[in-house]
């Protein structure tokens, strides 16, 4: 195969926490640097690599923080939170990378950029927010953010917990900052949690302004890598190829598959909302409207992802 000029790396939220789970700031910064040591090797074969991650431990604490708080502060809306976590994981990264970079020998450096991701105000999910975050309280607690304008639902035994819009991403606003930086020789970590989401309240871009909501990191990087023009977009996640009949004995896994394959599948339900179904979205719209071939695997086997075709779960176009 011809090695890609540009990739798009997805790290999971796996990539940014302990083994464990764990979230304590050393646990992530160590999760980090093992991530980075894969995320080099990717670099090392010559590609410009732009690279996105999830986020969300990172906004669920600080979610916590603002409901211990809010009787001496007021809560930032989830628009800041997102906004913070990508600056503290991408400052974490950039740290980390640099490092496994110059321990390489390699000339490259990272930056990372805060970064926007335009939603349609008019998205059905604002009318009807589904996407949970944050932890479970009792009706009393949660009654105290209700009054301040967040939407919470019972869910039963465990309490109740806030329940937030997921609109579809529209447009990565700064990709011409991302192309810039990448061109230039920088492996860019951008459009972390999906992106900052805005919606444009003015005429061309000038009348940005956040929204509460989340976006899908993966819709957003299927997104990315096409606006970046990248030729292959990797889905690193925990497990090393996408299984049909999970949990059944017909249990198998999925290798070479062309996006009408997969699509197929996807419409007969074998992948789960909550687990693999978004990252399967992601990889089927980045093949299906023009990328050149997708790969979820795992963190550890994303260099020989890109660098080979008998990794992980590779989609083609046909």
């Amino acid at each position: 195969m011809t090695l890609p000029r540009r990739v798009v790396i997805a790290l999971g939220g796996n990539a940014m926490t302990g083994p464990d789970g764990s979230a304590t700031p050393g646990a992530q910064r160590d999760a980090i640097a093992v991530a980075a040591r894969h995320v080099a090797a990717v670099v090392a074969t010559g590609a410009e690599v732009v690279l996105t991650h999830g986020n969300g431990p990172q906004v669920g604490n600080l979610l916590v923080k603002n409901e211990l708080a809010a009787h001496e502060v007021p809560p930032v809306p989830l628009d800041w939170n997102v906004a913070q976590t990508q600056a503290t994981i991408g400052f974490t990264l950039s740290d980390e990378l640099d490092a496994a970079l110059t321990a390489r020998g390699l000339p490259q450096r990272t930056a990372a950029l805060v970064t926007r991701t335009l939603v349609d105000p008019r998205d059905p999910g604002f009318a009807a927010p589904t996407k949970p975050v944050g932890r479970f309280l009792p009706a009393d607690q949660a009654q105290r953010f209700i009054d301040l304008g967040q939407l919470w639902e019972d869910r039963g035994e465990r309490g109740w917990r806030r329940v937030v819009a997921s609109p579809e991403p529209l447009s990565v606003v700064d990709v011409p900052a991302i192309a810039a930086l990448s061109a230039a020789g920088f492996v860019v970590v951008c459009a972390g949690g999906g992106g900052v989401p805005v919606v444009d309240d003015g005429p061309d871009g000038a009348g940005l302004r956040g929204v509460e909501a989340v976006i899908d990191k993966d819709l957003t990087a299927a997104l990315l890598a096409r606006e970046l023009g990248s030729d292959t977009l990797v889905i690193a996640t925990d497990v090393p190829h996408v299984m049909v009949d999970f949990g059944t004995p017909h249990a198998r896994a999925l290798h070479r598959v062309t996006a009408a394959e997969l699509r197929e599948l996807a419409a007969a339900g074998q992948f789960a909302r909550g687990s693999m179904g978004p990252k399967v979205e992601a990889a089927l719209r980045f093949v299906e409207r023009g990328g050149t071939r997708a790969v979820i695997t795992t963190l550890e086997s994303i260099s020989d992802a890109v660098s080979g075709d008998d990794v992980g779960t590779l989609l083609i176009a046909s």
